[in-house]
């Protein structure tokens, strides 16, 4: 780099892309790589790896990772192509084109976006037509960059498969678009056209470069911080996958080597809720999980043979009461209800829309499913607030982003004793929620992670004037629960609902038949 900025190689200058002038752009083309120029990484094994994992499973993920060292001496020594052609073969090679696409759509889009490289995003996006040229195979890259990073056009190599619908793991002509092969599949769609701007990171981008009006290099800086998800288009609401970061080798290797412990950690503090509960928060804090109990303990019905079947403590009493406590709450996990009742020292009944077979067996506390009939739902709830306190999840689904779901205002149409929770969680290797896998698995997910947190936030009974009693509709106050619970935890209120998760995630609207309930969402 001379004092000017340019960049020489093999007779080639180019400029820093810092220098790349986004003004006037907005009829103008830019062709831009991936790895290392889009994104900071310049290393795309850890995407690999996370289709390895989510598409087939642990064997293939393990299998990727003993053969990283093979892939890195092919990068290094014999060329970039045969090191990608090993990686693709390795994580593809018998995965359902649906699945690959599956995790396309719900898995990678959410550690791109925490990757993007602000400078060359700042310049990509100044164009009106925006082409993403890449090494990496097109299925994988084509919704994120379509959807996040509204490009016209995705080149990228691309997969065969056979009849059936299963990856060979080979690549079909041109082979993979590195060097040469880039340009000679940019020249085939843009004919003698030639792009105004080039955006690479590395020689073998040069030839593309070279084809277009300008180009402009990318250069590796280790403390570059990522894009601010504000500055896009558009923000990550929902995504699915169990591994909470990237698998980069050291990270996957880490995974692979907790997996066995976590394995039996995770069995043990399950067994913790057989305890009664005035005994399982104590263990289950011993055992590694952190509970944190903020704000106002709400009044609390005790078991009886009164005529409604429950009276309220003498020491907290403020009057007769016909009904249980409604604790209404966002919903992070399938585990929230049983970290209520940790809170409070005391089972509540949980509802829920629907819930797997193995979670409702290994349950410490009863859960009811509701039918998604209003009237038949709303009568259930009023018989369960009759027996007791009653836990109940308005957004219907639950969500990992900061972000909390429309609520669904039933809640405010049965009950004036109702008490907001917000509840957030931290975990460290293992998402406990998915859209697409196994929900019987959520809670042992949960309980793998090396020091799982729950933070449980009581915000104080619903005052009179803020229920349906006083004449306000039953959305206005389920909207001002939602609001209220948000700015207790920091989060987003938003008009998403369970059916918008599972269409983005799984491409269903989440509901499947009663056969079968074990993968009922």
């Amino acid at each position: 780099m001379d004092a000017e900025g340019r960049c020489y190689s093999h007779g080639n200058t180019f400029q820093p892309v810092e220098y790349c002038n986004r003004k006037g752009r907005q009829e103008q083309t830019v062709v831009s790589d991936l790895d290392g120029t889009l994104l900071r990484s310049s290393n795309a094994f850890s995407y690999y790896m996370l289709v390895a994992f989510e598409a087939s499973g642990i064997l293939r993920f393990t299998l990727l990772l003993l053969c990283s060292p093979i892939a890195w001496f092919l990068y290094c020594f014999v060329s970039e192509s045969a090191a990608i052609k090993l990686l693709i073969f390795l994580a593809c090679a018998g995965s359902k084109e649906k699945e690959i696409n599956s995790v396309a759509r719900a898995v990678l889009p959410n550690f791109y976006i925490a990757d993007i490289h602000p400078h060359t995003w700042r310049a990509f996006s100044s164009f009106k037509c925006r082409c993403l040229l890449t090494a990496t195979p097109r299925l994988f890259v084509e919704p994120f960059a379509r959807e996040y990073l509204c490009a016209d056009l995705v080149l990228g190599t691309e997969l065969e498969f056979t009849k059936s619908g299963r990856a060979t793991g080979f690549v079909k002509s041109p082979g993979v678009l590195v060097g040469t092969n880039k340009e000679k599949v940019l020249h085939r769609q843009f004919g003698d056209k030639q792009p105004d701007v080039g955006l690479g990171d590395r020689p073998s981008d040069h030839p593309f470069m070279q084809r277009c009006k300008e180009g402009y290099l990318v250069w590796k800086q280790s403390n570059i911080r990522a894009l601010d998800q504000s500055e896009l288009p558009k923000q990550i609401v929902f995504h699915d996958g169990r591994l909470v970061r990237r698998p980069t080798p050291g990270w996957a290797l880490i995974i692979l080597l907790w997996l066995p412990i976590g394995l039996l950690l995770g069995l043990l503090r399950m067994s913790a809720g057989l305890l009664p509960f005035r005994y399982a928060l104590y263990v289950i804090r011993f055992l590694g999980v952190r509970v944190v109990v903020r704000g106002e303990q709400p009044f609390i019905a005790k078991a009886s043979n009164s005529d409604h079947g429950f009276e309220i403590d003498d020491e907290r009493k403020r009057g007769s009461r016909k009904q249980g406590v409604l604790f209404v709450c966002n919903h992070r996990t399938l585990l929230d209800p049983i970290f209520i009742s940790l809170a409070l020292r005391q089972t509540v009944t949980a509802v829920t829309y629907s819930l797997s077979r193995i979670s409702a067996s290994i349950s410490p506390i009863k859960t009811v499913a509701l039918t998604r009939d209003r009237e038949m739902d709303s009568s259930k709830i009023r018989e369960l607030l009759e027996e007791g306190n009653l836990v109940i999840c308005p957004e219907g689904t639950t969500c990992r982003e900061p972000f909390i779901l429309r609520f669904s205002a039933l809640f405010a149409e049965i009950s004036e004793h109702i008490v907001p929770v917000a509840i957030n969680t931290h975990l460290q290797m293992f998402h406990a929620t998915t859209a697409r896998g196994w929900k019987g698995m959520d809670s042992l997910y949960f309980f793998m992670n090396p020091r799982p947190l729950y933070e449980i936030t009581f915000l104080g009974e619903l005052p009179n004037q803020f229920c349906c009693s006083i004449g306000r509709k039953p959305i206005e106050v389920a909207n001002y629960v939602q609001r209220m619970i948000a700015g207790a935890v920091g989060f987003h209120c938003t008009p998403f609902t369970r059916r918008d998760k599972y269409m983005a995630l799984a491409g269903n609207d989440g509901i499947v038949s009663s056969e079968n309930s074990n993968e009922i969402r």
